[in-house]
């Protein structure tokens, strides 16, 4: 089957005078334009293809990969306004459009929004949409808490960063939690950290528990290096420092800088800590 709005891996069917055909193990076959044929190739061989409607409704196949794929949030940029919607700059030849009702408020030329890419039933078009909220269910969970997850930051709120998580639900990460500068937009990974009796998410943008000793030590003696050795960093350090050395929390820097003395990795000064040289 070939699918809309997904890398499909397909095979050389035959060669045309417009480009080659491809096809599935069900007979299905689609058009791969001049413009994205490989310099060599032979009948048979597989090409691992985005599929789309073109500017006619018809299949097409590109090589180029979009910034968006069906059942994605991504943050994208309004190209154009016109009578139909806001059409979104998605990395094909083609604009993804965003209807006017799917808009959450009315999107503006040269803007940057988090949509969603799904397809119109009606039109069997791949369209987008800014209302995110449903497309996303926290009704039924099945993640665990310290399992690692993919985000998407969405919003920010007085509590924190809103983020979509694995595509599917929405979760929090608390601005006393974050240690590095993030932005709508962002696709990063992070950790469940509670899942409330609401089914609300709380998410970490570290590892928790013991897991975060290792990246932390590591982190630490990295940046030890790429300063010589030395950094007048202690357990009386501000957080504010630290954050901004290490992109981590205190407690995590004093676990991280525990582990490495007890590897006697480093040397606790009376002005900070330094590598240990024997």
């Amino acid at each position: 089957m070939i699918e809309l709005g997904r890398i499909n891996n397909l095979e050389i069917l035959r060669d045309t005078s417009v480009g080659l055909f491809l096809g599935d193990d069900e007979g299905n076959d689609v058009l791969l334009p001049n413009k994205y044929v490989p310099p060599t190739y032979e009948i048979g061989d597989k090409l691992k293809v985005f599929c789309y409607l073109d500017y006619d409704e018809r299949p097409v196949a590109t090589t180029l990969e979009p910034d968006i794929m069906l059942g994605e949030f991504r943050l994208l940029q309004v190209a154009e306004v016109n009578e139909f919607g806001a059409f979104m700059e998605w990395g094909l030849e083609k604009h993804l459009l965003v209807p006017f009702r799917e808009q959450r408020v009315k999107m503006k030329e040269g803007q940057w929004y988090v949509v969603h890419c799904y397809l119109d039933e009606r039109s069997s078009r791949l369209v987008a949409s800014n209302k995110l909220d449903k497309f996303l269910s926290n009704d039924n969970i099945d993640l665990k808490v310290w399992e690692q997850v993919d985000l998407v930051v969405t919003r920010q709120t007085d509590l924190g960063w809103e983020v979509i998580v694995n595509e599917r639900h929405k979760g929090l990460v608390y601005f006393n939690e974050v240690f590095k500068p993030i932005n709508i937009g962002d696709v990063i990974p992070g950790c469940i950290k509670t899942i409330r009796k609401d089914n609300k998410l709380d998410i970490s943008l570290q590892p928790l528990g013991a897991n975060v000793l290792e990246p932390a030590a590591t982190k630490i003696f990295e940046v030890l290096k790429e300063h010589g050795g030395f950094l007048p960093l202690h357990d009386k350090s501000s957080p504010e420092d630290i954050r901004d050395t290490f992109q981590m929390s205190k407690k995590t820097f004093k676990k991280g800088v525990g582990t490495l003395y007890k590897a006697r990795k480093i040397n606790l000064e009376a002005d900070g800590i330094s590598l240990n040289e024997d």
